[in-house]
């Protein structure tokens, strides 16, 4: 089996140049992206608003994967299955162009300076009503019309397994106050686990809520489905949403709801039930609350039953948003010329919780000057 995880990994890496016994020590900035599969550097490199983009591949000399600095996005990553082959788990578009058309749904992307709704895309702080832009019908989504998804991050440093990026966030940028430093560090470790550490500080009082918004499908990218995925969330409560999907502010008990997901349950066992939330997102589009600690924690697992693939969340963070992928429709320029389909993936966000500016009971993710926001998030891959 690991000759043949050891095949996989070569002929991946073999476009590139790269050995599997010896993947390159130390890149730099300045080295090329590298073509991983159906995803060609070339395709990646442009010069926007006079900064460079490029793709960056990471490798612990068993998984791969690669991230682009436009947005600071996972474009692919692929992870043993139970066969030893690699499977690319995460979902994206075939080049740069694609990711930037508009409504691409910030694939892979990191988001901010506010991951996920705030409404009316108001807040106050310190006295002071804050309006963002408005990108989500009435209220804010993921940092707004421009948000870091859609923003040239500097490459700080890059090694065999390791990227670091960073964005200045200026004063007034989409409406939010401060001038927010923000740096991501993305690490493959050995243990096959992309490790995500996120850090920020300002000069004025803010708010900040980053995550992740990578699109998985554990059976692989393309496969036509997620409902059959098994799934555990350690939550006893989510925060239940009215018509426009922000919070009402009342934490809803999951037991005997089709959002109890304390034992492992197929994803699509009670999706399509008359429960009024799941109208109401088309499905799971919900806030969970972690039943956890201070620290990082295992909070999720998912598994694929056709790849034998697991998936374990570790986080810090209070919440877990989970999409099942409801409003993808034939998305168009995916990678390898597929097309993806309704529910063929889900997404897993740790973050505070959506609206938590409106809400003074909801964890605050207000941060001030002299302080740092610090947190750090770990998705991790195991065999059945």
């Amino acid at each position: 089996m690991k000759n043949k995880a050891n095949k996989s990994l070569a002929a991946i890496l073999a476009v590139a140049g790269m050995s599997a016994c010896n993947p390159p020590q130390e890149q730099t900035a300045d080295t090329e992206g590298i073509a991983v599969l159906t995803v060609s550097p070339a395709d990646f490199e442009a010069e926007i608003d006079g900064d460079s983009v490029k793709l960056y591949t990471l490798t612990n000399g068993v998984a791969v994967a690669t991230i682009t600095n436009y947005g600071a996005r996972v474009v692919s990553l692929h992870v043993p299955d139970k066969h030893a082959d690699l499977v690319d788990v995460v979902l994206g578009y075939t080049d740069l162009a694609a990711y930037r058309q508009p409504g691409e749904g910030f694939y892979g992307a990191i988001v901010g300076r506010y991951g996920n709704r705030i409404a009316k895309g108001q807040f106050e702080l310190e006295g002071q009503q804050h309006q963002l832009e408005l990108n989500d019908g009435t209220n804010t989504l993921h940092g707004g019309t421009n948000g870091f998804f859609a923003k040239v991050w500097e490459v700080k440093s890059v090694t065999d397994s390791s990227l670091e990026l960073q964005y200045v966030s200026p004063d007034g940028d989409a409406g939010y106050p401060g001038k927010l430093e923000t740096t991501v560090v993305y690490t493959l470790t050995k243990d096959n686990a992309l490790d995500i550490s996120y850090y920020a500080t300002t000069d004025k009082a803010t708010i900040v809520n980053l995550t992740n918004h990578a699109y998985f499908n554990l059976s692989g990218e393309g496969d036509s489905t997620i409902l059959d995925h098994i799934l555990t969330i350690r939550a006893d409560g989510y925060t239940s949403v009215d018509e426009t999907l922000i919070p009402t502010g009342e934490i809803t008990p999951v037991e005997n709801t089709p959002f109890d997901f304390r034992q492992p349950t197929a994803i699509g066992q009670r999706i399509d039930t008359t429960d009024a939330q799941l109208l109401l997102g088309k499905g799971y589009d919900h806030n969970f609350v972690l039943k956890k600690d201070v620290g990082l924690q295992l909070v999720a697992t998912v598994e694929s039953p056709k790849t034998g693939i697991v998936m374990d969340i570790l986080t810090e963070e209070p919440g877990l948003q989970f999409y099942s992928g409801n409003f993808m429709d034939n998305v168009q320029h995916a990678k390898g010329g597929k097309t993806y389909s309704y529910r063929s993936a889900f997404c897993l966000e740790t973050q505070h919780f959506p609206d938590a500016p409106n809400k003074p009971d909801f964890p605050s993710t207000v941060l001030e000057p002299k302080a740092e926001y610090r947190t750090r998030t770990v998705y991790k891959f195991r065999r059945n």
